[in-house]
């Protein structure tokens, strides 16, 4: 039982990463008897709703997560980006991260950090703790700090994601695997809260998104071959809360937090296959091979998912548009990406200029426009599809709402941000620290 009335006392922080987890599938799930320790636990704290970054892709989630910034400090606007004044495509990692995390600060105030499988962390640098990256993590070593840390994990066989690949072979393929690397999560977890010294610990389980993406019809449809391997998944999910909580002293606060929401899948809309039908878009060559094929008479490309830049003279080799033309380019795009429909239903929600989303030094790398779906429609920068829509293995969807978040405390009225989470852990341990762009809710 928590006791509210004591925590001004806890010092200590446990987090439960999940990522892609909905607050209302978790909701859902507590109503129909599936997840009991999650419900004891939400009746004496609170469970509620968030907002994700934008995108709302999980590298730059987490990583607002950690830092407690928007990517205009943190500097990570998705999977991809571009090098500088080019088309070249490179993935950012933890090197390209430019704001403190979470447990750099506590690293400070001599506090020491548990970090498991928090992905955007690869490769893993040096902390007071031990930290193993998560997706997207190519090499164990390179990914675990410190050494001793990896020998263990590697003693384990640990499995550091899902081979999704072995999606396409089958779904009980991908179901076993699922199940295997799920156990190696567990396991590595449960091993360092019993046998290290933490003042936060940060647990992620990535497995729920990989069930979401493959396997969300799973859960809409009772009569889906792999309908009961959903439902076991979260009672274990379960159990683990219950195991992981289990651990908290009356010195230790217990938060669950998610990257995004999720949902099912009306329709994949290709954003540069629409561009290139309205003549905005066009390559050297066809199929074009990459980004670098692009065609001097571009003035517009999207990025996955959901990230359009304006081919602007002064900032890529081959930019067409003029700078006195930037902001009426904009607003055109604007405009017409909202009237997008099928089947009368209108694709896109919002559409974010940068100016509205981001601020900081790494400002200048923002995409010029940020496109948000209406739930059921997953936008795709793919540069080689034929059509606007289509369908693919893919049956979940991100969407920036509905994602989870859980303290076992008291929180304030009020929408909450994952920009928020990080000040709220570290308003919990005690920790002043002035330059998030979050608040705290506790």
């Amino acid at each position: 039982m928590v006791n509210f009335s004591s925590r001004n006392k806890k010092r200590k922080v446990m987090v439960l990463g999940v990522d892609g987890v909905p607050c209302t599938l978790l909701k859902d799930f507590i109503n129909k008897g599936i997840m009991p320790n999650l419900s004891s636990l939400a009746k004496e704290g609170h469970l509620r709703e968030m907002n994700a970054s934008i995108p709302e892709v999980s590298s730059t989630s987490w990583t607002t997560f950690m830092t407690g910034v928007n990517p205009g400090k943190h500097g990570i606007y998705g999977f991809m980006d571009l090098k500088p004044n080019s088309y070249r495509l490179f993935f950012p990692n933890s090197n390209d991260m430019k704001s403190d995390t979470l447990w750099d600060i506590l690293g400070r105030h001599n506090k020491r950090s548990i970090v498991l499988n928090v992905p955007a962390t690869y490769p893993a640098k040096p902390l007071n703790g031990i930290l193993t990256a998560g997706f997207v993590s190519l090499d164990l070593q390179k990914a675990t700090y410190p050494e001793s840390a990896y020998r263990y994990l590697k003693a384990i066989n640990y499995r550091m994601d899902v081979d999704t690949q072995k999606a396409v072979q089958s779904q009980e393929v991908l179901v076993g695997d699922i199940q295997m690397t799920f156990q190696k999560r567990l396991e590595s977890f449960l091993y360092f809260l019993d046998n290290e010294e933490w003042d936060l610990s940060i647990c992620t389980i990535t497995e729920t998104d990989r069930l979401h993406h493959f396997l969300w019809a799973a859960l809409e449809d009772v009569s889906h071959p792999q309908h009961g391997f959903f439902i076991t998944f979260y009672k274990k999910l379960d159990s683990l809360i219950g195991e992981m909580y289990a651990r908290c002293g009356e010195d230790t606060s217990f938060i669950i937090v998610s990257d995004h929401g999720f949902a099912g899948i009306k329709q994949e809309v290709y954003l540069n296959s629409w561009l290139r039908e309205k003549g905005y878009l066009l390559f050297r060559k066809a199929p074009p091979g990459s980004l670098e094929d692009i065609h001097p008479e571009s003035r517009i490309f999207v990025l996955d998912p959901s990230r359009l830049y304006i081919n602007l003279k002064n900032r890529y080799p081959s930019g067409s548009v003029e700078d006195k033309d930037y902001e009426d380019i904009r607003l055109k795009i604007k405009q017409e990406l909202l009237n997008i429909s099928i089947n009368s239903e209108k694709v896109i929600k919002e559409v974010f200029m940068r100016e509205e989303l981001y601020k900081g030094p790494l400002y200048e790398s923002a995409p010029d426009l940020i496109a948000l779906p209406h739930t059921g429609f997953d936008l795709k920068g793919a540069l080689n599809k034929q059509t606007i829509y289509g369908r693919s293995i893919f049956t979940g969807a991100h969407t920036r709402g509905n994602a989870t978040f859980f303290v076992n405390q008291p929180v304030k009225d009020g929408e909450i941000n994952i920009v928020d989470v990080a000040p709220t852990i570290l308003a919990l341990m005690g920790i002043q620290h002035n330059d998030f762009d979050g608040i705290p809710f506790v």
